[in-house]
């Protein structure tokens, strides 16, 4: 259960959120809206990396800003940009180096790690360097170092957004599949038609809460 409670935000003196009030508790919950509407400050303050200037987060009743630390371990963050999470020189390495708090065993790391990568279609790739694998590829090798860690939410920020329409298909069936609750930015509307609840922001408000038929329609209607 995620829940935000009279969140307020500034950024350079703008106002990016303004008194916003959630509770998150659906399975699959999509967040659209135009560039500049909050929707990644919000999201991020899920884990910890920005910290509202009023109001509170909790995650399953921890205060994300007093307990970042515990509040990690249960939220996976994946970024618009993979280059930001991959960090070590070959792929089943960045895979090992997410599981070394969890799994303290050197052969049963490269194990998962194995089975993760042809899970998402890069076992092939497990000894090449991270660096010069596709923009698409890397987004993959990003969404499966968090999965394999078995966080119990999970944050996408725009995921798709390097992806070719196959792995983007592909990625919406592994969504599809995932017990984990999962929160998902997004400027491609087909990724959330079928989720359970979709949230349309505009100038750092929550403008639209409904189901992703009634909200995407509306948000078109909105940039039209």
């Amino acid at each position: 259960m995620i829940e935000f409670s009279g969140i307020g935000h500034a950024f350079d003196g703008r106002t990016v959120l303004r008194d916003v009030s959630l509770t998150l508790g659906e399975r699959r919950i999509g967040i659209v809206g135009a560039n500049g509407s909050g929707k990644s400050t919000l999201a991020r303050m899920i884990n910890g990396l920005v910290v509202p200037d009023s109001g509170t987060v909790t995650v399953d009743g921890l205060d994300v800003a007093r307990n970042k630390r515990a509040v990690r371990r249960n939220v996976g963050f994946i970024f618009s940009d993979p280059d930001r999470q991959i960090i070590m020189p070959t792929v089943r390495e960045d895979i090992e180096l997410s599981l070394t708090r969890i799994e303290s065993d050197k052969v049963a790391r490269r194990e998962r790690a194995l089975a993760v990568l042809e899970r998402f279609g890069l076992g092939d790739h497990a000894d090449h360097p991270a660096q010069r694998l596709s923009g698409g590829q890397k987004q993959l090798l990003a969404l499966a170092s968090i999965l394999v860690t078995e966080p119990k939410v999970i944050v996408a920020d725009e995921p798709t957004t390097l992806l070719d329409l196959r792995n983007s298909r592909m990625l919406r069936q592994v969504f599809a599949g995932l017990d984990e609750q999962l929160v998902v930015l997004t400027h491609d509307l087909d990724l959330v038609d079928d989720f359970d609840r979709v949230l349309v922001m505009e100038e750092g408000r929550v403008v639209v809460d409904d189901g992703p038929g009634p909200a995407l329609a509306r948000y078109r209607e909105m940039m039209s």
